[in-house]
């Protein structure tokens, strides 16, 4: 072999070296994984003000999130996808099997920033605990278990082609990308926020260190009107920022000068944990929030043809476990691999 030969011969030796990396890093390829063992945590609800509790507890490959309700004597399980989430105010909640959850959004956050695919989530009140606002308390909770690699490939969602949802000036799309990142754009007429804008990728780390700790936040003068409609009732200075006319409220101030833009990602985040999978694809959002962010996952999941499975099982019952995990008929499943 000639030097020349040997030295190209390295050259994509490299590249390839470094795309493995790059994809690993990403958490592109890896296989599913559930927590080492269970573990609760307990608070109120933000908006019913309830106490609640949880308690997450490892589960098999192509589970999911599944809630359990424990209200009762007999047990009913209600998966986190998209067919059951029912329009509500301010948050995001699942119903189905009799039984309701709401405000799941950070700590679908915080299973789906910690890249954890499957997890039953035992509920004994019709709301996930609000904890501190964000979805670090959720962080810390997993992360005091571990998380344990499963025996069977994560399958990711690639868009091939662009989606887009809007509604007057919000807007959000998703868009190719060769790994998955999220950029998002919020405008508000207060000092503290005027146009805040953030990129993150998507990886566990970034979710830990940028996203994890932003909280949620409220205005001031909306607080009557929110009580009036039964919401926020559970809502302190320890749970929300609260914003007057110019300035904050907690004497604590806050964790980041962006903090609401950040907030605003973790919240995109749980609700796109909803698809049943991770994505490979840009999204780009524009004031947008809960009600859009469900609308273009529906309209992902109605698009196969814009799509791409990758890491799919190309068995028959890998097929059938996309499909459930996706809500799509098998053969559709099938066909966008």
């Amino acid at each position: 072999m000639h030097i020349a030969q040997a030295y190209e011969l390295l050259c994509v030796e490299m590249r390839l070296s470094c795309l493995s990396i790059c994809l690993y890093k990403g958490g592109l390829v890896r296989n599913q994984q559930t927590l080492a063992s269970a573990v609760t945590c307990s608070g109120v609800g933000l908006h019913s003000g309830q106490s609640a509790s949880i308690t997450l507890r490892p589960a098999p490959p192509d589970t999911g999130v599944v809630f359990v309700n424990r209200k009762t004597n007999v047990d009913a399980h209600l998966s986190a996808s998209i067919r059951h989430r029912i329009p509500t105010e301010l948050c995001t909640a699942i119903s189905g099997n009799g039984f309701q959850v709401q405000t799941i959004e950070h700590l679908l956050s915080a299973l789906s920033g910690l890249h954890v695919d499957n997890v039953f989530v035992d509920v004994s009140a019709s709301e996930v605990p609000v904890m501190d606002g964000s979805a670090a308390p959720f962080v810390r909770l997993i992360q005091s278990v571990g998380i344990v690699p499963q025996n069977r490939k994560q399958a990711f969602l690639k868009i091939m082609a662009p989606i887009e949802v809007a509604e007057g000036s919000k807007r959000v799309r998703i868009e190719p990308s060769p790994t998955p990142k999220i950029t998002y754009s919020i405008h508000y007429e207060h000092p503290l926020i005027n146009t805040q804008s953030y990129a993150y990728d998507c990886s566990a780390i970034a979710f830990e260190n940028e996203i994890a700790e932003a909280r949620t936040f409220g205005f001031l003068y909306e607080v009557q009107a929110l009580w009036a409609r039964g919401l926020g009732k559970g809502g302190t200075l320890d749970n929300t920022i609260v914003l007057s006319d110019d300035g904050v409220v907690n004497e604590s101030g806050l964790r980041f000068d962006d903090e609401f833009v950040r907030h605003k990602i973790l919240d995109l985040i749980g609700d796109f944990s909803l698809m049943g999978m991770p994505f490979i694809g840009h999204i780009v959002a524009d004031r947008s929030g809960h009600a859009l962010h469900t609308r273009l996952v529906q309209q992902i999941l109605t698009q196969p043809e814009k799509w791409v499975l990758l890491n799919a099982d190309p068995s028959g019952e890998g097929k059938r476990s996309i499909a459930h995990a996706l809500h799509l008929h098998p053969a559709v499943a099938l066909q966008a691999s």
